[in-house]
């Protein structure tokens, strides 16, 4: 290993490691702000590190005298060639945690504990992933198991949790409560996170846009008309303890966008595709479409095999999507590929009375 990578690393794990340990501090004082500042820096020196790692240049162009920043970092890590190392869905966690530190270093940010956490542990399985996938290192190389972000209040889905936030800012909003600043410093996070997502280039919300997203939640529209952003996603816990990991993905209705030709933009950005493009199959026209390989398909055997794979309870594969007061069953061509391989493997033909 290279000096320089070998000095970037160390400054990572060091910044990760600190980052934990405020985290985990019973000490309020600047405990937020602090965690966020030194987990984003360890993302930034752990980028550069990996960027020279895998022979890729972290000098300007046109002043040597200086490194690139977090954006362009993150920018190699996900689109350029060889010294690719990083999923879009992975450059999500480490651009909400660069956003949330600009607020928390340059303004004031008043984060919920479920929230922090979900970004602490995202950021260190993040920084774990990289350290196996780039330099097959393991996280406890650096530190024990046991020193990992810990939280009394850890939720395990974004849609609970910004349902919950949201609530909370509409009873503060409420006539006669003299908590709309209260109010507004919770949004801002919310607001800040959703921007991230949508690769929006200006991620910090000015007080007239954090007024307008206040109304539309005193109106009572839904938090995931308003947040669309953050509604995209959702979180994939593993393990238990120590060794949970905790990592953001796209549900099956987004893409995840390189924002290209716009080094002013976010890196990557989220965006719902149209849900009858995704969910474009009804059952008889999967039947239609089986059938050209499976002639002895109908849809009574279908349906059957659908119930007996529980297809219906993948989000992946099935969606109910009302229209005009209307409920339309539809399938992705996914399912479809998950039928036409399970045909043969039940003897469908055959058996399709006993599923």
């Amino acid at each position: 290993m290279k000096k320089e990578v070998k000095a970037l690393l160390k400054k990572a794990t060091e910044s990760l490691v600190l980052s934990v340990e405020l985290f985990n501090r019973p000490s309020e004082q600047c405990r937020q702000t602090a965690s966020l500042i030194f987990l984003d820096h360890s993302f930034e020196m752990i980028l550069k590190a990996a960027i020279l790692h895998k022979n890729g240049k972290i000098r300007n162009k046109k002043n040597d005298k200086n490194t690139i920043g977090f954006d362009h970092c993150l920018r190699i890590a996900v689109s350029n060639g060889q010294s690719k190392f990083l999923t879009e869905e992975q450059a999500i966690v480490a651009q909400a945690i660069n956003g949330l530190r600009d607020a928390a270093q340059h303004y004031i940010l008043n984060i919920s504990e479920q929230q922090l956490y979900v970004h602490m542990q995202s950021g260190v399985t993040l920084f774990s992933d990289i350290l196996s996938s780039v330099f097959s290192l393991k996280l406890t190389d650096f530190m024990p198991q046991r020193v990992l972000p810990i939280a009394t209040l850890a939720p395990l889905e974004i849609d609970t949790l910004f349902r919950f936030e949201v609530l909370e800012i509409k009873k503060l909003l409420l006539p006669k409560s003299r908590k709309g600043q209260e109010a507004f410093s919770k949004l801002r996070p919310l607001c800040i996170l959703d921007a991230v997502l949508k690769g929006e280039k200006n991620t910090q919300p000015s007080e007239k846009e954090i007024s307008v997203v206040a109304d539309r939640i005193k109106k009572g529209e839904s938090w995931t008309d308003i947040f669309k952003g953050v509604s995209a996603i959702s979180l994939d816990k593993v393990g238990d303890g120590p060794s949970i990991s905790l990592k953001i993905s796209k549900k099956a209705d987004v893409e995840i966008q390189l924002v290209k030709d716009d080094p002013s933009a976010a890196v990557v950005a989220v965006k719902r595709v149209n849900e009858l493009d995704y969910y474009n199959l009804g059952v008889k026209q999967l039947v239609i479409n089986i059938k050209s390989i499976y002639p002895f398909v109908t849809v009574p055997k279908l349906l059957k095999l659908i119930n007996h794979l529980n297809l219906q309870k993948n989000s992946d594969l099935y969606k109910e999507i009302i229209i005009n007061s209307q409920c339309h069953k539809r399938y992705s061509k996914k399912a479809q590929d998950i039928l036409v391989s399970q045909i043969p493997e039940v003897d469908l033909e055959n058996n399709w009375r006993s599923l």
